[in-house]
């Protein structure tokens, strides 16, 4: 397995799409019953190649990932096989990013002596989406990029 399987929650929302990538094997309903009845581990495989398949195809799409942390804001800008990143730090102990006074804390603060702001770029041609997944894993979520967005024009304004 590549990435992680799909949870329960996350397989029971893309069950037409697991329909369909059965189907794609010859496999249907009752086979697929008798399948997790009597070979869970064929059951555990068929699900692991299918968590792969849809983690693959939402890497590849990928744009933007941002990281929240107590001191800490990690933002991420995916170009083809190019990360460009913001590491936004704050001295301030008494300020948390996790929460929303963090972040109004952080638009009037940004450019404040209690604020450190890192730029950075990595090439992941390497592997791209397992670059992105391991962001993702550490705690990474997927968004539009409004953050970086704003930040990339304050700074280049």
């Amino acid at each position: 397995m590549k990435y992680a399987r799909l949870t329960k929650e996350q397989l029971e929302e893309l069950h037409p799409e697991f329909i369909n990538f059965l189907a794609t094997q010859s496999i249907d309903k009752k086979e697929w019953d008798e399948i997790k009845e009597n070979k869970p581990q064929v059951a555990l495989q068929e699900v692991d190649v299918f968590s792969d398949l849809i983690w693959e195809r939402a890497l590849t799409n990928v744009n933007f990932i941002d990281h929240f942390s107590t001191n800490y804001i990690f933002l991420f800008k995916c170009v083809g096989t190019i990360v460009f990143s913001f590491v936004i730090k704050t001295t301030n102990r008494r300020v948390d990013f996790l929460t929303k006074d963090g972040i109004n804390w952080l638009s009037e603060n940004m450019f404040s002596d209690d604020v450190e702001i890192q730029k950075g770029k990595k090439d992941i041609s390497q592997d791209r989406n397992q670059a992105l997944f391991k962001i993702i894993k550490e705690g990474g979520i997927i968004s539009k990029g409004e953050l970086f967005s704003k930040l990339e024009h304050l700074i280049n304004n």
